[in-house]
C-alpha cells in the first residue's frame, strides 16, 4: 500500500438559530464541518458551504499535559483507515527474543479485540533476525519490511508515515522486550480521554551515561517547546494518527530522535497528553546499539535537530507559543 501522507485540519460547525428571509442564522461550534445554508429562495436547493477552522486550539488555550480536565481534544478526522491501531516495531540484532515479542504483541492486540495491523522493519540485522521475521510472512495481521541499516530514528519515521495513512491510532514500541505488552491495556482504556499517551517508564535499570541522556532530552524538550510528557523518549507511546500525520511533515527523514521532537510538538499544537505509569524491566538478550562516546555524538546531534524542528512547528502554530 502506497504511503499516503493527508494533513486533516479542523473545521467549525454551524447551528441555525432565528432565520430571516429565508437565509440561516448561524452559531458557531467547534469541531465538525462548517455547513451553512446561503440563499434558500423560491422552491431553490440550499447551497452548501464549507470552511476549515485555522486551529484546533481555541484562542487563549493552552496544551494540556498530565490527563486534567481541561484538555484540549482533537476532532475526529473524515479520513476513513482500515485499521484501528498500527504498531510500529523497530527491530535491530533481536535474534534472541524478537520471535517471542511479536508472538506476545500479536497475541495481546487479539486479546483486547482490536482490528490492527503490526509493521515490523528490520534495520539491516546482521544476526538471525530477518530469517526469523520472515516466518511471521504467512500472517496477513503482521508486515515485515527489510531495510539496509539507517538507524533507530528514522527507522520509527518511515513506520510512523506508513501507519497514519492506515490506522487511526498508532502504537510505537521496541523489539527489545523491555517493556511488555501487558500494560498496553492501560493505554488503551484511556485513549478517548486524550490525543496522545504515553508509557513514563518505572523502575527503568540505566547505565549513568544514558542517566544524564534521558535528563538532558526533557530539559531539552522544555528549553525548545515549553512542555511535553513526563517520559519524552519512551518507546511505549499511543498516538492518534490525525494529531501525529502534521507532526511529521517537519520532520527530516534522517532525524535521530523523533520521538523527542514529537513529544515536544505535542504540546505546542495543543495535544491532550496523558501519562501513565508502566513497568520497565532489564534486557535480557542482545546489547544497546550505541554505547559510551558515540552515545553523547549522537546525543549532540539530536540537541541540533531538535532545534531546528522546534523552530518549524513554533511557526506554524504561532497561536500555541
Amino acid at each position: 500500500m502506497p504511503n499516503v501522507t493527508t494533513l486533516q485540519r479542523p473545521v467549525k460547525s454551524y447551528r441555525r438559530s432565528s432565520g430571516h428571509s429565508g437565509k440561516a442564522a448561524l452559531t458557531a461550534t467547534a469541531g465538525a464541518p462548517t455547513i451553512a445554508v446561503l440563499g434558500q429562495r423560491g422552491g431553490a436547493a440550499p447551497v452548501l458551504v464549507m470552511e476549515p477552522s485555522p486551529s484546533i486550539v481555541a484562542p487563549g488555550r493552552q496544551p494540556n499535559v498530565g490527563g486534567d480536565s481541561n484538555r484540549v481534544m482533537c476532532p475526529s478526522t473524515a479520513l476513513h483507515r482500515e485499521y484501528e491501531l498500527a504498531l510500529v516495531m523497530p527491530v535491530y540484532n533481536e535474534e534472541g527474543c524478537i520471535a517471542a515479542v511479536v508472538r506476545a504483541w500479536r497475541d495481546t492486540l487479539c486479546a483486547v479485540g482490536i482490528h490492527f495491523m503490526m509493521i515490523v522493519i528490520d534495520d539491516g540485522s546482521c544476526d538471525r533476525t530477518p530469517q526469523i521475521l520472515d516466518e511471521f510472512s504467512h500472517d496477513e495481521r503482521i508486515r515485515v519490511i527489510h531495510q539496509a541499516n539507517m538507524g533507530h530514528g528514522p527507522t520509527i519515521l518511515r513506520g510512523y508515515r506508513q501507519a497514519v495513512s492506515l490506522a487511526d491510532w498508532v502504537f510505537q514500541c521496541d523489539s527489545d522486550d523491555e517493556m511488555s505488552p501487558e500494560s498496553f491495556c492501560q493505554l488503551w482504556a484511556v485513549r478517548q480521554q486524550a490525543d496522545a499517551v504515553f508509557g513514563c517508564r518505572q523502575n527503568r535499570c540505566q547505565s549513568i551515561q544514558r542517566q544524564w541522556i534521558s535528563m538532558c532530552s526533557r530539559a531539552v524538550v522544555r528549553l525548545f517547546f515549553g512542555r511535553g510528557p513526563k517520559d519524552v523518549n519512551t518507546p511505549y507511546r499511543l498516538l492518534r494518527s490525525s494529531v501525529l500525520e502534521p507532526i511529521l511533515e517537519h520532520i527530516p527523514a534522517d532525524t535521530f530522535a523523533p520521538n523527542v521532537i514529537i513529544s515536544g510538538a505535542l504540546s505546542v499544537t495543543g495535544a491532550a497528553i496523558r501519562d501513565v505509569s508502566v513497568l520497565c524491566r532489564r534486557r535480557q538478550t542482545g546489547n544497546a546499539s550505541i554505547r559510551r562516546w558515540r552515545l553523547w555524538r549522537a546525543a549532540l546531534r539530536s540537541f541540533r535537530q531538535t532545534w531546528r524542528c522546534s523552530r518549524q512547528i513554533r511557526r506554524a502554530h504561532p497561536r500555541n507559543r
